[in-house]
């Protein structure tokens, strides 16, 4: 029902800015909010950054507050993550989610992830 594909990583100096594009497709109209998650090597997925449909709300991990800014543009149905300050800890395969709305609840819709590597 709604198709996420994020693009925009790729490899960084330490420093450095990135900024990662979530374009949403399918029944859009039913996305309650959007936001970005991370998975490193190792370590088990965590959420990054979120904003609500209507983008007056939105969340942060401590790690990323004050260097990461989401947001939205409804009229692309597409979603961003602009990365300042990176860091070596902010590798990581950066997955793109959804908060669907469907009859019988909500559901996740999650885009194939896209690789971020900070490295010098």
């Amino acid at each position: 029902q709604v198709q996420l594909v994020e693009s925009g990583g790729g490899l960084v100096q330490p420093g450095g800015s990135l900024r990662l594009s979530c374009a949403a497709s399918g029944s859009t109209h039913s996305i309650v909010a959007m936001g970005w998650y991370r998975r490193a090597p190792g370590k088990q997925r965590e959420s990054v950054a979120g904003i609500s449909a209507t983008g007056g709300s939105t969340n942060y991990a401590d790690s990323v507050k004050g260097r990461f800014t989401i947001s939205r543009d409804d009229a692309k149905n597409t979603v961003y993550l602009q990365m300042n300050s990176l860091k070596s800890e902010d590798t990581a395969v950066y997955y793109c989610n959804a908060r669907v709305r469907a009859t019988s609840g909500l559901f996740s819709a999650w885009g194939q992830g896209t690789q971020v590597t900070v490295s010098s």
